[in-house]
């Protein structure tokens, strides 16, 4: 039972049970603004009259699809995504590049076993590869002069 009592304080299940509540009320706030605004600013435009697209229908052998009330939906899950893009999505990204770009490179990959390794070394500790020096060279080996 202790571990169960853990699961439930640690901070990221309260910070997921949190976004839930947060995204489940903003999406009633989204339908909201569907259906009172958006539909009948399209009726507006279209002929005047505030359509409700729940009841657009059609029939195909006798089933009947209801394409009206999808496109509300279309709609709603559109606004919900275009909103975490540009209130979410993009800072993050920002923030996440101004934070990384100072960030000065401390590993290089091997060219033989591509794995990081230090800017520094001389010789991969992997696959023990001479790596090529700055000049296009291989690094001298340490411990022997040239001739």
């Amino acid at each position: 039972m202790t571990g169960f009592k853990k699961f439930l304080v640690r901070g990221n299940l309260v910070e997921l049970a949190v976004a839930v509540v947060i995204g489940a009320a903003f999406s009633g706030l989204v339908e909201a603004l569907v259906a009172d605004i958006i539909t009948p600013l399209i009726g507006a435009v279209t002929g005047g009259h505030q359509p409700n697209f729940a009841d657009y229908t059609f029939t195909v052998n006798g089933a009947k699809f209801q394409y009206g009330d999808f496109v509300n939906h279309a709609l709603s899950f559109l606004i919900v995504a275009a909103v975490i893009y540009w209130l979410v999505v993009l800072p993050m990204t920002r923030l996440l590049g101004l934070l990384t770009r100072d960030k000065a490179v401390t590993e290089k990959q091997c060219p033989e076993c591509l794995s990081d390794i230090p800017v520094a070394a001389r010789r991969c500790a992997f696959c023990t590869a001479v790596l090529v020096g700055p000049a296009g060279s291989p690094a001298p080996a340490h411990g022997r002069h040239s001739a």
